[in-house]
C-alpha cells in the first residue's frame, strides 16, 4: 500500500475507536437522587416546564399518545431515566449538549412524579 493510503486507514481507525469508546460511556446525574429532590415541588415544576416545551411533541402530553414509544415511570429508576434523557436512546437525541445537569434531573424528577404518571 501507498504510504498516505496506510496513513489514511490508521487515521480513520484510531477515530473510530476514540468515537466508540465515547458512545460507551454512560452519563451520570452529578449528584445522587434522594427522595427530597425528587418530590421538591420546584424540581418537578421545572421538570414540567421542560417536559412541555420540548418532550411532549414526541412522547405526548402524559407520554402517551405520541409518536415516542409509551413511558412506564413506574418500572424506571432515576439514574434510568436520567441516562436516556442524556444520551439518547433509538431515535430519541441525547440532550446533554442542550440541557443543564440540573435540567435534566428536573425532568426526571417529573417523569418520577404523580403529576406526571397517568
Amino acid at each position: 500500500m501507498k504510504p498516505k493510503i496506510i496513513a489514511l486507514a490508521f487515521l480513520l481507525a484510531a477515530e473510530g475507536a476514540v468515537m466508540a469508546a465515547g458512545a460507551a460511556e454512560k452519563s451520570e446525574p452529578p449528584v445522587p437522587f434522594t427522595e427530597d429532590y425528587l418530590h421538591a415541588a420546584e424540581n418537578i415544576a421545572g421538570g414540567e416546564t421542560i417536559w412541555k416545551d420540548q418532550c411532549q411533541h414526541c412522547h405526548g402530553a402524559k407520554a402517551y399518545p405520541g409518536k415516542a414509544p409509551k413511558l412506564r415511570p413506574a418500572r424506571y429508576k432515576p439514574e434510568f431515566v436520567y441516562r436516556r434523557v442524556a444520551d439518547g436512546f433509538r431515535k430519541m437525541p441525547a440532550w446533554k449538549d442542550v440541557y443543564t445537569e440540573e435540567e435534566m434531573m428536573q425532568i426526571v424528577s417529573y417523569i418520577l412524579s404523580d403529576q406526571f404518571s397517568p
